[in-house]
């Protein structure tokens, strides 16, 4: 490149466009320029995300540093188009700043940085470098005290994701008796695993398609509202953006509330949610544990009577899943929600199923 002085520098931004005079700060001779603070950010930005696997680790880390207990990750592709929604119980984003919080050194940690296996957060980069690697990236809704969702949309032609990203990963202790991720391709899954187990004990990741994500928080999160703040609720934008799955009084406004939080699913799979019939998740570490044989119960017990009646694993699963979609009359009504799988139990002449739920306090 020639050197630049004054007036080949002005040729040289006549002939590539007068916004490229806005990345060069100083002209220091020999082909060397210094850039503008927004440049050099921007360029640091295109190196730290390089998949759609680093989106998924900086919205964690992100929704961990916001105080969230439980983190949402919904996904789905179409096509070369790929979409990621992120729910989170934090501490949330005041709506002036909704725009804001994607501008580089944004960040609500001013006296502290978090360090973890993946490096310092806490630069306010990490939303700006997304925003900057993906086609479109936009706070859904939040409150301010009740929570988060983030959609993000990238192109898989420009920015690369594992081939596989249905297949989840084994675990397995470490030297010191950890949990560790042991084997599986690194995609989308393993980064939510391995944050996962990471994090355990200070917050539950959960990861699946936009419908089970639904069902799954309509199931799962309680609503801090009693029966006497319902009569007085106008709409639900006031409300946490978790807990508004559960309030959904019809299909209707099933997807509604999910299409406002960047969720898309049809009128069709909002009745199949609200019927039971798409089954709650499990966090991806107790997916990890329960998968690996590392529970120390096991969820069906059809052995207990070897001389009695003796289930299929296929017929006993058909059978917890009519159940659980029977349950959900009670817990319509009710406000619970299951604390875990439903189990069935065979014992003498007698068949027992069991749920463990949650009620309101």
């Amino acid at each position: 490149m020639p050197e630049l002085n004054s007036s080949s520098l002005a040729s040289f931004v006549s002939q590539m466009g007068g916004d490229r005079a806005l990345r060069v700060e100083e002209n220091l001779g020999s082909g060397f320029v210094r850039l503008r603070v927004a440049e050099a950010e921007r360029r640091q930005a295109a190196h730290d995300i390089r998949c759609s696997e680093d989106v998924i680790i900086e919205m964690l880390r992100n929704a961990r540093d916001a105080g969230a207990r439980r983190i949402y990750v919904a996904t789905a592709r179409e096509g070369n188009v790929r979409t990621i929604t992120m729910l989170d119980d934090g501490s949330g984003i005041p709506r002036d700043l909704w725009d804001a919080i994607f501008d580089a050194r944004v960040t609500s940690k001013l006296e502290s940085v978090h360090m973890d296996r993946w490096g310092v957060h806490g630069r306010g980069m990490a939303l700006f470098s997304i925003r900057e690697n993906v086609v479109s990236a936009h706070v859904a809704d939040s409150v301010v005290g009740g929570g988060s969702s983030i959609r993000i949309t990238t192109d898989t032609t420009s920015l690369a994701e594992r081939a596989d990203q249905s297949t989840w990963p084994s675990v397995a202790r470490d030297e010191e008796g950890h949990l560790a991720v042991e084997r599986g391709p690194h995609n989308m899954i393993r980064a939510c695993c391995e944050f996962g187990l990471e994090e355990r004990g200070s917050c539950e990741v959960f990861f699946g398609s936009p419908a089970e994500i639904v069902a799954t928080a309509r199931m799962r999160v309680k609503t801090s509202l009693r029966n006497s703040d319902l009569l007085f609720l106008d709409n639900l934008s006031t409300v946490a953006p978790l807990e508004r799955f559960r309030l959904a009084s019809d299909a209707r406004e099933l997807v509604e509330v999910a299409h406002a939080l960047g969720l898309d699913i049809s009128e069709r799979t909002a009745h199949r949610i609200i019927a039971g019939q798409i089954r709650p998740l499990r966090s991806v570490v107790a997916r990890l544990t329960h998968k690996s044989g590392t529970q120390q119960q096991r969820e069906v017990d059809l052995t207990a009577d070897q001389r009695g009646l003796r289930l299929s694993k296929g017929d006993s699963e058909e059978f917890l899943r009519m159940m659980e979609r029977d349950f959900a009359f009670l817990a319509e009504r009710y406000y619970l929600s299951l604390s875990g799988p439903a189990k069935i139990r065979v014992h003498g002449n007698r068949i027992s199923v069991f749920f463990e739920y949650e009620g309101e306090d």
